[in-house]
């Protein structure tokens, strides 16, 4: 049994509703996807396995569709793609498709992954994966928490510059939530500059005694952080530390996969 039968099998599906040309042509597009520059026909057939005769008459039939583009000697993606690609993103808001991304990373770390923006004084919640429930409130689309004290409001205030910080600061209603929370104005503006420095936030217990998170920015293609993305736990569950080894580089990998899809909106 082949790969293919087996994850047709794995799948619930039988061999026969297979369509082998299809996985075929598929597999050239996922070739061409990682040669911006273009692969000539005997490199093709190379990097997919299949015989010259094979990838060639799947290369002039994606180029017959459209989907490819013939230059000279060498095969390259067309702009059919991304046009498929911009109709299945306009489909929905961009957070359901990063909804899965957002899952992968709950799932990984056993915790509750959020997104958010800016508006006001607060961060809103536009995308939640729920972990173990960790907070005297609940959440979703749509809640609010303060920026000043919250992991993502921080990495959000990260994109104002000196004044536009200053003018937020002096107008914000600040207040101790717990003994852990920096009310200090100066001490804040500091701690965001650190945030704008190292490209990421911790907070530890400044909301809510017991909950600790962590945050980075999530970039529009022009550079500005466009949201932050967020795993929160309990602090008994990850120091500082581990939060910086084990759930920092799952967070930035995943803050990428969005931008991915932020750069084709």
């Amino acid at each position: 049994m082949d790969d293919a039968d087996k994850s047709m099998r794995e799948g619930g599906a039988s061999a026969r509703d297979f369509v082998g040309s299809l996985a075929k042509g598929l597999g050239v597009i996922e070739v061409l996807a990682g040669a911006p520059a273009g692969l000539r026909l005997t490199q093709v057939a190379e990097a997919t396995g299949l015989t010259r005769a094979g990838a060639r008459r799947l290369l002039l039939t994606l180029v017959a569709e459209g989907y490819v583009r013939q230059e000279g000697r060498n095969f390259l993606l067309s702009a059919r793609l991304l046009s498929l690609v911009r109709t299945w993103l306009g489909g929905s808001s961009i957070w359901a498709h990063a909804q899965p991304v957002m899952r992968a990373v709950s799932q990984a770390l056993g915790e509750s992954c959020s997104a958010a923006v800016l508006e006001g004084e607060d961060v809103v919640y536009v995308a939640r994966v729920a972990g173990r429930r960790i907070m005297s409130v609940s959440l979703g689309p749509g809640a609010r928490l303060p920026a000043y004290c919250t992991s993502m409001g921080r990495v959000l205030l990260s994109d104002l510059d000196e004044a536009e910080l200053a003018r937020f600061l002096d107008k914000a209603a600040i207040r101790a939530n717990t003994p852990k929370t920096v009310t200090d104005r100066q001490a804040l503006a500091a701690r965001v500059a650190m945030v704008r420095r190292q490209g990421y936030a911790i907070v530890d217990e400044e909301l809510e005694l017991g909950l600790r998170s962590i945050a980075v920015p999530v970039r529009a293609p022009g550079g500005r952080i466009a949201a932050a993305l967020n795993v929160s736990t309990q602090s008994a569950r990850f120091t500082c530390e581990e939060m910086r080894q084990i759930v920092l580089p799952c967070l930035l990998d995943a803050a990428r996969k969005i931008e991915d899809f932020l750069a084709l909106q």
